[in-house]
């Protein structure tokens, strides 16, 4: 295929400049049309979470481009979960056993701003805002928008179109309404939402709790949780049902409500919290859904990539990561230089929709761990475990958490299978006594990838594999 081909990519968030910023890079001639006005000059987020967990799969993308060295000063390493309980103690879960591996808070707008302006450094990559895209012409390669400022409505075309523009993608939408092919699509919501609430730095600018973790309190059906800013600030989210329990979003309605609510399950960090109502009542509350579909691709005319092919809720901190991680992928394909875009795209997808789907699957999972199960000794038994081995034998070991997050050459389907399996292993011999947090570490380590490969096997005999 010829560099000198025009991309149209509908959607500037983080995937959609990160793309434009690699094919620009690549020669192509990109074009990006974004709905919404320049994030450098306004403030857009809108009760959306303004930080976000930044890990080794997105940091592979940043590589690819050559920008470690800009986007480093806006993370902020987080070790561990520290968690919460309800009498205020507090207790620090690393993430890992080898030091070398963390997550970081980064600014979700900092990290889109500065891929916007290293990718409008180049000639050949061109970005419009305030465009929103009404619909696509996937058969003709064209896409309709209107400029919000003017109300106009004008058409673009393009040698190929891939929408990055997120869950309620409009090149997705053309797919299922138009009905020209087999399109499977599905959506499904969590029967918790989530609200964006804030802990303010100190007026010397400080952290008023612990900087370098990311903060939870489960209370087994909803939790809060934060993440430090560069401010000084955390950006806390309270997940919670609608409708179930006896505090919901249905029925938390008056200041003096939500004032109870917080005092009763999360009484430390209300006291770190003096803007609580003001907060809860000005943010929206959203709601928390994951999307599959397939195919991606129509021909080689149109692709999805991103949150718009696979939307998952936000609880392995990798939504930005493996949105990241999808452009990686797509780079890799394209060093094939195979002879059309359709074999491109039917090359990348067949390669990439099985870990999108693992991570999504996953996502949700660590949903129930983190509200609930990381509170529970067992859980917490088997956490020091798996601590100790990675710590003992960081070349022999990796935990479930690892492997998706640390883990970057493997995908995340192999990572889930491989991950899930050491799960079940070491806490069925936790329950049966086989294995305690006192035992010799090399015994377990042993017993551990015995079981492990044995309930893989049984796995593939079952075709779960």
């Amino acid at each position: 295929m010829k560099k000198q081909q025009n991309i149209l990519i509908i959607g500037a968030g983080l995937c959609g400049s990160l793309l434009a910023l690699r094919l620009g890079q690549r020669g192509y001639n990109v074009t990006v049309y974004e709905m919404r006005t320049d994030l450098r000059k306004t403030d857009i987020s809108a009760g959306r979470s303004i930080n976000l967990a930044f890990s080794d799969r997105g940091n592979k993308a940043i590589k690819l481009v050559g920008m470690v060295d800009k986007v480093k000063p806006l993370c902020i390493p987080m070790n561990g979960r520290m968690l919460h309980d309800k009498e205020s103690n507090t207790f620090l879960s690393n993430y890992s056993g080898r030091d070398h591996e963390y997550i970081n808070s980064i600014s979700r707008g900092e990290l889109n701003a500065l891929l916007l302006t290293e990718a409008e450094k180049h000639d050949n990559v061109t970005i419009h805002f305030n465009k929103k895209c009404k619909s696509v012409n996937f058969e003709k390669t064209t896409a309709t928008f209107q400029d919000y400022e003017t109300k106009h409505e004008f058409i673009e075309d393009a040698d190929c179109i891939i929408a990055t523009d997120g869950a309620g993608s409009a090149l997705r939408k053309s797919y299922y309404l138009e009905r020209k092919f087999l399109f499977s699509f599905s959506q499904e919501y969590l029967t918790h939402g989530y609200k964006e609430l804030s802990i303010l730095p100190t007026e010397t600018g400080d952290y008023k709790t612990y900087k370098n973790a990311l903060h939870i309190w489960p209370r087994g059906d909803f939790m809060v949780i934060a993440l430090p800013n560069l401010d000084g600030s955390f950006t806390v989210t309270l997940f919670l049902s609608y409708a179930e329990g006896e505090y919901n979003f249905n029925n938390l309605t008056t200041p003096e409500i939500v004032m109870e609510f917080f005092k009763k399950e999360f009484p430390d960090a209300l006291a770190l919290m003096p803007n609580l109502v003001e907060d809860f009542f000005e943010n929206p509350t959203a709601p928390l859904g994951t999307v599959k579909c397939s195919p991606w691709h129509y021909k080689g005319n149109t692709l999805l990539m991103g949150d718009s092919a696979h939307a998952i809720v936000p609880f392995y901190g990798q939504g930005m990561n493996a949105s990241f991680e999808d452009v990686v992928e797509f780079d890799k394909v394209l060093d094939q230089n195979l002879d059309s875009w359709e074999a491109t795209f039917t090359a990348y997808e067949k390669n990439r929709k099985k870990d999108t789907d693992a991570i999504a699957d996953l996502a949700v999972d660590n949903f129930h761990e983190m509200k609930s199960h990381v509170g529970q000794p067992i859980f917490q038994e088997k956490r020091k475990i798996e601590m100790a081995l990675e710590k003992e034998f960081p070349n022999d070991y990796s935990s479930k958490y690892s492997l998706v997050t640390f883990n970057g050459q493997i995908g995340y389907r192999e990572a889930m299978l491989r991950g899930r399996a050491q799960d079940k292993a070491i806490l069925n011999m936790l329950s049966d006594g086989v294995i305690s947090t006192t035992g010799d570490m090399k015994a377990i380590l042993d017993k551990v990838k015995i079981a492990t490969e044995a309930i893989l096997e049984d796995n593939k005999i079952a075709g779960l594999r």
